[in-house]
């Protein structure tokens, strides 16, 4: 590899210069060994956020990152490989319906999942509620899982983009973390890594996104499925509302016991509708024709859930944990609720004890928030809006501080559209 020099490729950048493929190639193995300090890398990320990068310097940098560790392969199973990534919202369950689901279908699913840090809430916390339940899994463990279930959701291991993990860190203490190329190199490298044969992107858009605006989120969108498509992994984007946080819970356990209501043929019609949505997607992506819908009225996705859950040590039948202290949000006035605001909601489920301000922090299992009206429903005064739930009664008055104008009540009669839930495809 051609050695470079850091502040030769902090200065191309910084005048607005194209990195060339070994400036690239050299800076990510040099940072991932320590040789490039911190504040260079730091330096560096910050110009790439003013400058941008272009189309091939970002497949660079996202293979230069695969680079850095070791990479899965599924070649072996007897069945396509699909996986979904979902750049993160509010009552964001669809993962723990919709594994079972495809694999139900006939699609294995590698889902290496990560924890929450703010508003948004971790796949591996919300399951680390069943009892039991463990997140780390070996390579040979989850491997002998894809074929006899055909679903995993586990914690990835540490081979996987190591790059990727330490940029991760100081983009997000060097106020770097809006870069799209960035963004974009972080989520695939360990998408490629991951081995998976398709993939489907679920990129939320909205208050309660980190994407806040359509046409930034589908820039982000695009960029992802151009680098997966040149990676030879069939992508494909959905880009979904976040201004309303999803289905009636947010909340570790919450959003289990809500998840498993899916499986058993209820659940919210929204969690349904994403669900179906995106299964259909990565049975497409993976050439197999099924249909989703009807194996999820069938229980054969139950079946798979309670396979998957047992096989990693889980009880499907232990009863959730649930939270020592509630408290109820009460309508003031008779109307129509037309606005629930997602980052609202995701905040006071964080400051219940939800979420974590800071990595390896413990969580609350029971903690969260459950609303009992969406956007469109008439409510009278008095009626409970929503349910708080912690171990910590002194949480409450900052949860309700969250809260405090972040749901319109208007009056009786007023006309409500609801927004779709799927805003746009990309392909």
């Amino acid at each position: 590899m051609a050695r470079h020099d850091a502040v030769e490729v902090i200065i191309t950048k910084r005048d607005g210069g194209q990195l060339s493929d070994s400036q690239i190639d050299w800076v990510i193995d040099a940072y991932t060994r320590g040789e490039v300090a911190e504040e260079q890398m730091s330096a560096l990320a910050m110009a790439i956020l003013l400058n941008g990068m272009g189309m091939r310097e970002i497949q660079r940098w996202t293979d230069a990152m695969i680079a850095s560790g070791s990479r899965m392969d599924f070649a072996a199973l007897s069945r396509p490989t699909a996986d979904k990534h979902s750049t993160g919202g509010v009552g964001d369950k669809i993962t723990l319906p919709l594994a079972p689901l495809v694999a139900a279908c006939g699609v294995a699913v590698p889902q290496l999942s990560g924890r929450g840090l703010g508003h948004t809430g971790g796949t591996l916390d919300k399951l680390e509620s069943i009892a039991g339940w463990r997140a780390g899994l070996t390579t040979e463990e989850m491997m002998d899982q894809l074929e006899s279930v055909g679903a995993v959701i586990c914690a990835a291991g540490s081979g996987l983009a190591p790059a990727d993990k330490k940029l991760y860190a100081l983009r997000d203490v060097t106020g770097t973390v809006e870069a799209i190329p960035l963004i974009a190199s972080s989520i695939m490298s360990k998408k490629i890594a991951e081995g998976t044969g398709s993939l489907v992107l679920d990129v939320k858009v909205g208050t309660g996104a980190f994407m806040k605006d359509l046409p930034r989120a589908q820039e982000l969108a695009r960029t992802m499925v151009q680098i997966g498509s040149g990676a030879g992994v069939h992508t494909v984007a959905l880009l979904t509302d976040m201004n309303t946080p999803l289905g009636l819970t947010a909340g570790n356990a919450l959003e289990v016991r809500e998840s498993v209501e899916v499986l058993a043929g209820g659940g919210p019609a929204d969690v349904v509708e994403l669900t179906v949505a995106l299964a259909e997607e990565m049975l497409a992506g993976a050439g197999v024709s099924a249909d989703p819908a009807a194996v999820l009225a069938s229980g054969k996705a139950m079946d798979a859930w309670r396979a998957m859950i047992a096989a990693q040590g889980g009880d499907p039948d232990a009863a959730l944990p649930t939270a020592t202290d509630s408290m109820e949000v009460y309508a003031e006035q008779d109307g129509v609720l037309t606005r629930l605001d997602a980052m609202a909601v995701g905040m006071a489920a964080w400051r219940l004890g939800a979420g974590r301000a800071a990595p390896g922090a413990a969580v609350q299992a029971g903690a969260g928030v459950e609303w009992h009206v969406r956007p469109g429903d008439a409510v009278k005064a008095g009626q409970s809006l929503m349910t708080l739930h912690t171990d910590e009664p002194d949480r409450f008055e900052r949860a309700l501080e969250s809260l405090a104008g972040g749901f319109d009540i208007s009056p009786a009669g007023t006309a409500f559209t609801p927004s779709p839930l799927i805003l746009d495809r990309i392909s």
